[in-house]
């Protein structure tokens, strides 16, 4: 239903009540005049790690939070999230009135087309099924008839497996459930309370760094289209959606929210993503006070803090490099000294110290660049200095790329290790893919760690 890299924005334009252009009787919907005299969309989605959910400082985010966003701020509207527990209930907030549009990772196919309007699709993703790395791992459809399948009711995912049974393996069965999400079936088989289930490959994806013990099996569809839906009357509100839309795609928005949700991953690891939750358990309880302390000081969000330590020095206070950085933090000789610590080895110093580095490097930009863009420059600035993050700017400039967004530095960094570019710069040469994987890493363990500490 939803997928993490937006390798392409397609506009699909909506798709009308089959073979129909009244509105079913039983279908309510707010005319667009009644929504602007109301002053608020009401978008219906999931709590979901790619829909909508309640982050670290207990705001609302999430890609389709944002777009939702967005949509109203187009509109001149202020968004109201209603949010809903189940794929069914999202549906029938739209089909009862309840909500004007539905953003929940939701997959356009035919049954859905019947009953409601097709906004554009942003997105497109293939379902795969899943099941534990230990247990019985069937290799076709037909050995799906050999391991129990538990998937969510009113999904995408149960109307594919009613096709493999008819088409592929009449013997095949399944539960159905509007009791627990994807998400917690993921978990349910990861805890072996269940043999497999099916999802989309990206929430497998994002899921197998909660649940290492996951293994994706096969790929069971071709790569489905991932829209918005309006209730069947709705045509006035469809047609603003898709004008929204042809500016949404042609702005530097998609690639941002791209980054700011999907940037981070990379190809899983089992390994270390389970050393990591040993970590977590073994390693971090006796350090996890100093962190808070740090954390609140030179406000940073802990998760990040913690994420950078673990990539320095995997929570190690006496953590050495071949080149001399030392600590938990892993500090030059220099920075300590600058940062007022004596013993880099002394887990609290070190903490303090390049807690206090990474908002030094954070500050150094100016007041208009966004939090998050701050903040992930700033982790770049600690990793590969001041100074090369200077000429990196530069060059941005340059090649009429923004130096204060992310998403345009993380591919100027790079560049720094070719000579055509570097030659000209005041620092010079410097191993610029390194703060790119580095800020990866970071957001990468962040998000698992997000997770862990709940």
């Amino acid at each position: 239903m939803y997928r993490f890299k937006l390798l392409k924005w397609l506009l699909v334009f909506s798709v009308f009540l089959a073979g129909c252009d009244e509105t079913p009787q039983n279908e309510q919907y707010s005319t667009f005049e009644a929504i602007k005299s109301a002053g608020k969309l009401r978008i219906v989605t999931r709590n979901a790690p790619t829909s909508w959910y309640i982050n670290a400082d207990g705001q609302p985010t999430g890609f389709e939070y944002d777009l939702g966003r967005l949509y109203s701020q187009y509109l001149g509207l202020e968004p109201e999230f209603i949010v809903e527990d189940s794929i069914g209930d999202v549906f029938n907030a739209l089909s009862t009135g309840k909500a004007d549009i539905a953003a929940a990772g939701l997959t356009v196919l035919e049954s859905r087309k019947h009953r409601f309007l097709v906004g554009p699709a942003y997105d497109s993703v293939h379902q795969v099924l899943v099941c534990h790395r230990d247990g019985f791992n069937p290799e076709g459809y037909d050995e799906l008839s050999e391991v129990t399948i538990r998937v969510v009711a009113d999904s995408s995912y149960a109307e594919r497996l009613a096709e493999i049974k008819q088409n592929k393996n009449t013997a095949l069965a399944w539960q159905e459930t509007d009791r627990f999400s994807t998400e917690e079936l993921l978990e349910q088989v990861a805890e072996e309370r269940v043999d497999c289930t099916v999802a989309d490959a990206t929430i497998v994806k994002i899921n197998r760094r909660y649940f290492p013990e996951l293994r994706v099996m096969m790929q069971i569809t071709d790569s489905q289209p991932v829209a918005l839906y309006l209730p069947a009357g709705a045509h006035e509100l469809q047609t603003e959606l898709e004008a929204w839309f042809k500016q949404f795609q042609k702005s530097a928005q998609p690639d941002r929210l791209e980054d700011r949700y999907y940037g981070y991953f990379r190809e899983f690891d089992y390994v270390d993503v389970s050393v990591l939750k040993r970590r977590v358990d073994k390693r971090l309880p006796r350090y996890k006070k100093f962190f808070r302390v740090a954390a609140e000081r030179y406000d940073l969000p802990l998760t990040t803090l913690l994420a950078q330590a673990y990539q320095e020095s995997h929570w190690d206070p006496d953590a050495v490099s071949p080149t001399g950085v030392k600590g938990i933090m892993m500090l030059t000789r220099n920075t300590a000294e600058a940062m007022d610590v004596v013993d880099r080895t002394d887990a609290k110093q070190s903490i303090m110290g390049g807690a206090r580095y990474l908002r030094r490097m954070m500050s150094r930009f100016r007041d208009e660049v966004m939090n998050e863009d701050r903040l992930y420059l700033g982790l770049a600035a600690y990793n590969i200095g001041r100074g090369h993050m200077h000429d990196a700017q530069s060059l941005a400039r340059q090649l009429n790329l923004n130096p204060y967004v992310w998403h345009d530095m993380k591919k100027v960094l790079p560049l720094l290790t070719k000579k055509k570019y570097y030659k000209n710069l005041r620092y010079g040469y410097a191993r610029g893919t390194e703060p790119v994987r580095y800020v990866q890493r970071i957001r990468e363990y962040q998000h698992i760690l997000g997770n862990e500490l709940e």
